[in-house]
């Protein structure tokens, strides 16, 4: 008999070998129509997958995450079939599910027009109601081979040779006449995709973006029930309005130039505050915790990745100045993090146990080259600024250095109001990946990622595994947040490295007067300001609480005799340190309130003849609406004391 743990903790037994798909027929057909995807062990499989001994066993339906991405990823190979059906030279790439659907890249002679979705997603409907049945098959290379050059599918043939040399199986997946190189999961048959909308069509690329193979793709969103589609849709409306790239460029706090780059945003004047008032705060708060402030180069020598390992596992995502492959002349590249600079601090004289922990922060301007297709906003781009910082320490010091960071990210995210915003992700290396990602031994890793999770469970903290998502040198805790879109992106991390320090020859003279090596923990405090700016507009719809928005107070004179009041108590107030301006402009009181509104203003100070007369202030808040008139240092008092507490 074999065994199977439900997820409630009873056990179903079966007499022999079956495909998971039977097992769920047998618990009910109602669970077996919802089922998309299992969890064997913890591991998402298919449904497909035969189950031969005892194991833990859980069904997942849409509702779940990965049943979603499963659900999702069906829907590409559907809407590839049918594009396939309406555009037979279509050559096929990549197909994935997303946050919030799926995409595909199709390359075609000529790119996909909005009028184009139109068809596809009928087509799409009309193959669902065949209702096709998904069949899983392998093939050796040479088969693989075979069959994608009859078909034509030359970029298939580049996956083909790729996935065989890192020793995968070559996995197929057929549904009525079409079929997909794909490693799954699916679900059994399209027949559940009820609801389907193709939502846009961009260009892509193949590959890297120097390559120059252009792509198209196609974005699209499907659900089991019309109506899930109909809220889906709903919700994006909605989440348009807090969209930080539209909404951040209407409240001047971003612009980007074609002529500078993607990736390369501008900050305007109020972009810029809040992120100096976000720094400015954690500078603050870290040196208050022990962290020494370091400036470090925004570019070296090759040779210093060399020594980190950075060039040989992180090269292709750096702005290289030089030839990297020429040995005999200087080559530079701009930093994507700062660990191998900071190192040099510690370097700098000899060490003793006396000087660990050394807690090391840094405001770091960083430079990723990231794909053209990833970059959004202020969410990812090629230039950005991290709250950045390393803690050399001893190895018996690393529990509680560990919970000082994590509470110190803990407390910025509930200052700035994301706490309730994030999830926690536990990401470990893959003993199995054959791209030499990672470095160091099976023993190195199973004691760091060991050390990991006693903290982690000893905290209490609820987190989800994340393999093959580890740093090359060590595991990590990120910390991940969604925008409005339900796209996911890291936004703090906290890792434990314990390899790097002997690149470097970093050590220190313990108590017993012998040499040591330190570990390292790498975090930061609240992550990038540029993504972090992005989420506060969007969280708050651009109204950012008062001690971080860029302009706290507006004055508004409704007649012009009453603009010196107005600039007196301006000057008044930004001697406190407050950030004012006023409308002194010709203009009814109408037009001044509504731009103020439209500004998203926290106050607005309305002065008019008995406010001047009183030495007092009409205050009008976002939040509360308009307050009787108050003596000007209530007004003040008011707002100091919601800047001091940071309120939300």
């Amino acid at each position: 008999m074999i065994k199977l743990t439900l997820k409630d903790g009873s056990v179903k037994e079966i007499e022999q070998a079956m495909p998971a798909s039977e097992i769920i027929k047998g618990i009910g057909m109602g669970l077996y129509k919802a089922a998309c995807v299992v969890k064997i062990n913890g591991e998402v499989k298919d449904l497909r997958t035969v189950i031969d001994s005892d194991c833990e066993f859980e069904v997942l339906t849409f509702d779940s995450k990965q049943g979603k991405e499963t659900f999702w990823h069906t829907a590409s190979h559907l809407m590839a079939q049918a594009v396939k059906n309406l555009y037979p030279d279509a050559k096929l790439g990549r197909g994935p599910a997303t946050e919030n659907g799926f995409y595909y890249d199709f390359q075609v002679e000529k790119p996909f027009a909005p009028a184009d979705l139109e068809k596809i997603q009928a087509e799409m409907k009309r193959l669902a109601k065949e209702g096709y049945e998904l069949e899983r098959f392998e093939l050796s290379h040479d088969e693989a081979v075979k069959l994608m050059q009859e078909k034509n599918e030359d970029f298939k043939l580049e996956l083909i040779e790729k996935h065989d040399s890192k020793g995968e199986k070559l996995s197929f997946y057929r549904q009525g006449d079409f079929v997909d190189l794909c490693a799954g999961p699916h679900i059994m048959s399209v027949a559940p995709i009820k609801a389907v909308k193709l939502t846009q069509c961009t260009g892509a690329y193949w590959g890297k973006v120097e390559d120059g193979i252009q792509m198209s793709r196609i974005y699209g969103t499907a659900y089991p029930k019309a109506s899930m589609l109909e809220e889906h849709l709903k919700q994006m409306e909605e989440a348009k309005l807090r969209d930080h790239n539209k909404l951040g460029r209407e409240l001047d706090y971003f612009t980007t130039v074609d002529y500078i780059g993607q990736g390369l945003p501008i900050l305007l004047p109020k972009g810029a505050k809040v992120i100096q008032t976000l720094q400015r705060w954690i500078e603050d708060e870290e040196y208050r915790r022990g962290y020494q402030l370091t400036k470090t180069p925004f570019m070296s020598k090759r040779e210093l990745y060399k020594i980190s390992g950075h060039w040989d596992h992180y090269r292709d995502g750096m702005f290289i100045l030089g030839d990297p492959d020429d040995e005999t002349k200087e080559c530079f590249a701009l930093r994507p993090m700062t660990c191998p600079f900071q190192y040099q601090v510690f370097l700098n004289r000899k060490r003793s146990y006396r000087d660990l922990p050394m807690r090391l922060g840094e405001t770091s301007t960083l430079f990723r080259k990231e794909d053209s297709g990833e970059m959004h906003g202020l969410i990812r781009v090629r230039q950005f600024t991290i709250s950045e910082g390393h803690l050399i320490i001893r190895p018996e010091q690393l529990e509680d250095e560990f919970k000082g960071c994590l509470a110190l990210a803990k407390y910025c995210l509930e200052t700035i109001g994301l706490a309730e915003d994030v999830s926690y992700r536990f990401s470990q290396w893959d003993p199995a990946n054959p791209n030499n990602k990672y470095e160091g031994t099976a023993e190195q890793w199973e004691e760091a990622q060991g050390a990991m999770k006693k903290i982690l469970d000893d905290i209490g903290l609820d987190y989800e595994i994340g393999i093959d998502e580890a740093a090359f040198y060590g595991p990590k805790l990120d910390i991940q947040i969604k925008n409005v879109f339900g796209k996911e992106d890291t936004l703090i991390t906290i890792q434990i490295d314990m390899q790097i320090a002997k690149k470097f020859g970093m050590e220190y003279v313990d108590k017993d007067g012998k040499m040591k090596m330190p570990y390292i923990i790498h975090r930061t405090s609240v992550g990038c300001y540029e993504r972090t700016l992005a989420l506060l507009i969007e969280k708050y719809a651009g109204v950012l609480p008062l001690w971080l928005a860029p302009e706290q107070v507006r004055i508004l004179p409704i007649k012009p005799e009453h603009n010196d009041y107005a600039y007196e108590l301006a000057e008044e107030m930004r001697d406190l340190g407050m950030r004012v301006e006023v409308d002194g402009e010709d203009d009814n009181i109408g037009p001044k309130i509504k731009q103020a509104r439209f500004d998203r203003v926290p106050y607005m100070f309305i002065i008019g003849d008995n406010e001047v007369k009183d030495r007092t202030v009409t205050v009008r808040s976002r939040k509360e609406g308009e307050l009787p008139a108050m003596p000007v240092a209530d007004a003040i008092a008011k707002l100091k004391e919601e800047i001091d507490t940071k309120a939300k």
